[in-house]
């Protein structure tokens, strides 16, 4: 049984992976069992993440369903060696709590690639800890200062991700999120500071969807993409509602998010206009300072 006694993301994104191997060979599951020396009921449980698979059995399972490619071998058994790794996150007691934003930092932090479009807020790893204390002062929930300094230290950890793995990221956000007033100007402007600097990095990607992008900004609530490898499809696609995080894992709904995420691409200002942008407004700010002093 994966830790926690649940399957965990890597040990469901581990099962799915193979199972569409074997389906693609045309095997059933007692085909696999009796070539790991196993049960078909294992086989199964391994399938749907019940149970983490070894990366033995994965190396036989995958000779036997004619998979030739090493970096799918590399690749999987290294995700069946991690499936009851222990994350960083299980430090934070308002993480375990909440499973599925778990398994949302444990895609976050396996992840080669991530994409994301936001019309609302700054997306969360180019968020200032201002910024989030400020977004967690508007809460309707009462939160002790132990709560609040927790969730920051989440975020600052969460930004290794982009800051230190290197993992690429490429951000679509709506202008309203970058422009709409916000209580604090400092805060305000140093969040769009913080934006500009970190697009400057080779792995990262920021642009700007204009207002009058009315059209593309509704083709979806925001979302968060995953890739693990190489693949230029994400694997998953993840969203927060105001109680729960919602994971997309089949094929069907994460290429529909591919599309729409392209698609804003395509609408929104490139790299460089989007800096020239953020710059543009910060200027702003700061000459509006000026005035009002």
């Amino acid at each position: 049984m994966p830790a926690g006694g649940r399957p965990t993301v890597r040990s469901r994104r581990l099962g799915a992976a193979l199972k569409r191997y074997r389906e693609a060979a045309k095997l059933d599951q007692q085909h696999a069992a009796e070539h790991i020396a196993g049960s078909k009921a294992k086989i199964s449980r391994i399938e749907t993440g019940q149970v983490s698979a070894r990366p033995g059995d994965v190396r036989l399972m995958l000779e036997l369903y004619g998979v030739e490619d090493r970096d799918v071998y590399r690749k999987l058994e290294q995700l069946a060696r991690d499936s009851n790794k222990r994350g960083w996150w299980l430090d934070f007691p308002w993480v375990i709590k909440d499973e599925g934003f778990a398994d949302f930092v444990t895609l976050e932090t396996d992840a080669t690639y991530i994409r994301t479009w936001q019309p609302l807020f700054i997306p969360g790893l180019l968020q200032t800890d201002d910024y989030m204390r400020t977004l967690i002062s508007l809460d309707l929930t009462a939160h002790a200062a132990e709560a609040i300094d927790e969730a920051v230290a989440i975020r600052q950890t969460r930004r290794r991700v982009i800051e230190e793995a290197g993992a690429r990221f490429a951000a679509v956000i709506w202008e309203p999120a970058l422009t709409a007033p916000m209580p604090c100007q400092k805060t305000h402007r140093e969040q769009l500071a913080h934006i500009h600097n970190v697009a400057q990095r080779q792995n990262v990607s920021i642009q700007v969807l204009p207002l009058s992008e009315w059209r593309a900004a509704h083709l979806s609530s925001h979302f968060v993409m995953f890739n693990f490898g190489p693949e230029a499809a994400p694997e998953a696609v993840a969203y927060d509602t105001t109680t729960s995080t919602v994971l997309l894992e089949e094929p069907e709904d994460v290429a529909k998010h591919a599309r729409i995420f392209e698609t804003l691409r395509s609408a929104a200002l490139t790299p460089d206009q989007s800096l020239a942008f953020i710059r543009r407004s910060i200027k702003g700010m700061v000459e509006s300072g000026k005035e009002s002093e």
